[in-house]
């Protein structure tokens, strides 16, 4: 029998959700449908997230810092994709911003020219112009904003990087 047609105690769900939350960090949000996965009534499944508040398996503000620090330093995503995935979780701004603060901006600089980098290399396009205008489509696609790359891109340009 799967968890989809089983019915649940508000205790059994409770074990389930500390599991699901102590696993990774969770959002409200990825709390809520797994609750609603479970089929738990709004009222249980009030209980259900206060208790995991109360007891620490689950805290927006640390799920929102740690994706930050995941999304930024393996899989390097620059501020505005990873804002579009705090977003998509239902985050609140202020905690947004807060959560931004968890990229180093030497970091966040030194992200960005590594990339421009290795994007030069790995295209072989002769062509200045195409190989800028890949390298910028690649930054973008990844997040960044146009502004948080251009000069870095033509110091290296001038450097001859």
């Amino acid at each position: 029998m799967n968890d989809k047609s089983k019915s649940f105690t508000v205790e059994e769900a409770k074990k389930k959700l500390e599991y699901f939350c102590a696993y990774q960090d969770r959002s409200h949000k990825e709390v809520k449908k797994k609750l609603d996965e479970l089929r738990m009534i709004p009222e249980a499944q009030d209980l259900i997230v206060l208790h995991l508040i109360q007891e620490g398996f689950l805290n927006e503000e640390r799920f929102a810092k740690s994706l930050v620090r995941g999304k930024f330093y393996y899989k390097k995503w620059g501020k505005r994709k990873i804002i579009q995935a705090l977003k998509k979780h239902d985050i609140h701004s202020k905690l947004m911003e807060k959560a931004l603060q968890e990229i180093d901006d030497e970091d966040y600089r030194q992200t960005i020219l590594k990339l421009i980098i290795q994007k030069k290399k790995e295209y072989k396009e002769k062509n200045s112009y195409k190989l800028k205008q890949k390298v910028f489509r690649y930054l973008v696609q990844k997040g960044y904003a146009f502004e948080e790359f251009t000069d870095l891109y033509s110091s290296l340009e001038n450097d001859s990087i």
